[in-house]
């Protein structure tokens, strides 16, 4: 009797704990915006990321796909970069250095050379690799993976995950934590906005007709 008690204690106490808030990370701006980045000859790393703390079991990147120049479909691939596909464009990079040596630091740029060894199609996308300095992980924007030189973006550091845990942590990032999505340009929300109104109005204004006509 007292173990059935004790069961539907523990029941009505997990009913009463909230569940895990899923929160939705947005990339809406324009890469290097206010910056001359693109007209420099060879690679760039802008940083000014997000600071954030991410769990894969529920937070989602929402990227939009116009903004960034690429398309809405997600070749994802979680890996070592000995794993990376020619048309991966979303890059979780379970390699955590490049040389094996403690003096150089494994950064943006050594994590997107490691990519751009495998990948073969020349488009923008994104990775997340683990800073050893910053000792976190971090979402990087690439106008073009399979390129060497090109210009990198830094979007998110995830300060939660740090040290081992942090690495640990890799693996558990999935392509459901990646939503791109093309957007509508505001013009076109407004442009349709109005032919909706204009539309709504024409035909209010053929009803009132018939009804005086029908009178």
């Amino acid at each position: 009797m007292s173990r059935s008690i004790f069961y539907y204690f523990g029941i009505a106490l997990l009913a009463l704990c909230p569940a895990a808030k899923a929160t939705t990370f947005h990339f809406d701006t324009a890469p290097f915006a206010g910056t001359n980045v693109t007209s420099i000859p060879g690679r760039q790393i802008v940083g000014g990321e997000q600071f954030i703390s991410f769990s894969s079991a529920t937070d989602i990147f929402s990227i939009n796909a116009g903004v960034f120049g690429v398309g809405a479909h997600v070749n994802f691939v979680n890996g070592p970069a000995g794993a990376i596909p020619g048309d991966a464009n979303v890059v979780v990079l379970e390699t955590f250095d490049n040389d094996n040596n403690p003096g150089t630091p494994f950064g943006a740029g050594q994590a997107a050379d490691l990519i751009a060894s495998r990948v073969t199609a020349h488009e923008a996308g994104f990775f997340i690799y683990f800073n050893q300095s910053l000792n976190l992980p971090r979402l990087v924007y690439s106008t073009d993976l399979a390129s060497n030189t090109a210009d990198l973006q830094i979007l998110a550091r995830m300060l939660n995950l740090t040290g081992a845990e942090g690495q640990n942590a890799m693996p558990n990032i999935t392509t459901r934590n990646f939503d791109i999505t093309t957007t509508p340009e505001p013009s076109s929300i407004s442009m349709l906005a109005s032919f909706l109104l204009a539309s709504g109005g024409f035909v209010g204004v053929r009803r009132i007709r018939r009804g005086k006509t029908q009178a």
